[in-house]
This record gives C-alpha cells, structure tokens and sequence, in this order.
C-alpha cells in the first residue's frame, strides 16, 4: 500500500503542474510516484479478481476455468 505522505505529493506535484509547472526533478519525481502508485494499484486489484468467486442467480458456479486454475495453483480454489 502507498502512504498517505506519497498521496500527498502526488496531488501536491499534480496541482503545482497545473499553475506554474514542474522542474525536470519535479517531473521525475511525480512519473516514480505514479509508477509506485499503479503498481502497487495493479497488484491490489490482481489480487481482488483472483479471490473472486462467479455465482449465476441459480447460485451454480460459473467462475471462468483460466481463473479457477490460477486460484488452484495458489491454494484457493477451495475458498467459499
């Protein structure tokens, strides 16, 4: 998870673009804090869609056979 100080930058940089610019350190800084944000993002919502169980309204199983096989090979494919 980022920090809230890293949030904090990242909204401090994005409004400081808007009404004078950025320095080329400041530019920098502001695509390795994106960078970290959407990796970490990314690997937060991977990590939601694997756990997911699909159930129709008859409330039969219907998860998607390439995802019950990734849930298997990380041991949770028993999970209710």
């Amino acid at each position: 998870m980022i920090s809230d100080e890293k949030i904090n930058r990242i909204n401090e940089l994005a409004k400081k673009k808007k009404e004078q610019g950025l320095t080329d350190a400041e530019q920098e800084e502001q695509k390795a804090l994106r960078q970290e944000y959407l990796e970490t993002f990314r690997g937060g919502m991977k990590k939601h869609i694997e756990g997911m169980k699909v159930v129709d309204p008859e409330g039969k199983d219907v998860t998607p056979e390439k995802l019950k096989k990734i849930q298997k090979k990380k041991g949770l494919h028993n999970r209710k």
